[in-house]
């Protein structure tokens, strides 16, 4: 990141500098119910008003179809929840960079803040359309990304504001970077990553990348009866993807070549019904029913894993071992979260998705070190693939 500015290189006094956030929460009724990526570009929006700088922050929440406003797309009650956080005046455009944004923009005092309305009501935020990025770039005079959750996305907000304006990396961006390519580069050894997750298709370059640098591979979730496939076994009607099962087999070759751990499960919960009240029982990895599905490790596979991951200096984390929503085969990711929480002495990453989904479940965040707030964007830097809007600021 040395070739980036970071905002500490900003002089934002006086300025209106628009800053690319990642607000993109859960909420019900109106009301943020999870306000952790709120939380997390605090930082740099507080630098900013420190400096007295009149903060125009943009986002996107969901998927609206980009065609217009959509109610239950509104950032408005995101722009609410900051405004209990901060101590400082917060208002809300009632569009992106039409005539109230760019009103409000203009007339912002300095050392407060404004929300723009959700970025994806418009269809060329997407397409990174040049006079979409130059009307949001017209709001201000400084551009700051400190969304890493969209950096793996070359969008107007990401990509095309950059090259308009001088161009800086938040706090927030900066620290998710430096942590994963820090794990990466240099990591504590022993160094156990573990994944999980429904496909091995959607994991492929991320297994590839991680055996080249860590010591022990785990494997749970769905994909990992692709995995059992690969080594002759029946998995019933389990989550499986046939095309994959030679690439699985090689992912196995590779690691032993490499002289890389690689944990499967050995024992797994089984059920007749994608369902939280299905018949289920514990069998083992080589002897599964054909009409039934694996939804979670056994309790066999979850102490192996615990026990490899109290060994590690680094930790990697990404994807659940089972159905961890349904209370019946929440019990293996449940396992592993405790285990990665319980080892003090390591480096613990949580790479974003439904890993943090699941760290706040069991209520473990605060024994993590670090909780990547990007799952798309962590996975492609953990597979060395470029982020855009991590390239447009450089």
């Amino acid at each position: 990141m040395a070739d980036i500015k970071s905002i500490d290189q900003l002089d934002a006094a006086g300025k209106r500098v628009i800053v690319r956030v990642d607000f993109n929460v859960p909420c019900k009724e109106g009301v943020v119910t999870d306000d952790t990526r709120i939380r997390a570009a605090l930082p740099t929006i507080k630098a900013l008003l420190a400096q007295n700088a009149k903060v125009i922050l943009m986002s996107h929440l969901g998927r609206p179809a980009g065609t217009g406003f959509e109610e239950a797309y509104s950032l408005k009650p995101a722009a609410d929840h900051l405004a209990k956080l901060i101590d400082a005046p917060v208002q809300f455009a009632s569009d992106t960079v039409g005539e109230d944004a760019q009103a409000k923009a203009a007339a912002l005092e300095d050392g407060t803040v404004l929300v723009l309305e959700n970025l994806r009501f418009d269809k060329r935020e997407k397409k990174n359309d040049p006079a979409f990025s130059q009307e949001l770039a017209n709001l201000a005079e400084a551009y700051v990304n400190d969304a890493f959750g969209t950096a793996h996305r070359a969008h107007a907000s990401t990509a095309g504001v950059a090259a308009l304006l001088p161009a800086y990396a938040g706090y927030l961006m900066l620290k998710e970077v430096g942590t994963l390519t820090g794990m990466l580069e240099q990591p504590k050894r022993p160094f156990v990553a573990i994944l999980g997750g429904s496909k091995v298709s959607d994991k492929i370059k991320v297994i590839d990348a991680l055996m080249d640098k860590c010591d022990t591979l785990i494997i749970g979730g769905g994909m990992c009866f692709t995995f059992l496939l690969a080594q002759g076994y029946a998995v019933g009607t389990s989550l499986k993807e046939e095309d994959w099962v030679e690439r699985a087999a090689a992912m196995m070759e590779k690691a032993q070549a490499k002289g890389v751990k690689l944990l499967l499960p050995t024992d797994v919960v089984v059920a007749d019904a994608f369902a939280d009240d299905a018949r289920k029982e514990t069998v083992a990895a080589d002897a599964i029913p054909a009409d039934m599905m694996g939804l979670d490790i056994g309790p066999e596979t979850a102490a192996a894993y615990a026990a490899a991951i109290a060994e590690a200096r680094t930790v990697f984390w990404n994807g659940p071992m089972g159905v961890f929503e349904m209370p019946s085969y929440e019990a293996g990711t449940k396992a592993v979260a405790e285990a990665v929480a319980a080892n003090a002495e390591a480096d613990t990453i949580i790479g974003g998705g439904d890993s943090v989904a699941a760290v706040n479940k069991f209520n473990l965040a605060d024994k993590m070190t670090f909780i990547s707030t990007g799952g798309g964007a962590s996975m492609e830097l953990v597979q060395g693939e470029a982020l855009p809007g991590v390239e447009a600021l450089r």
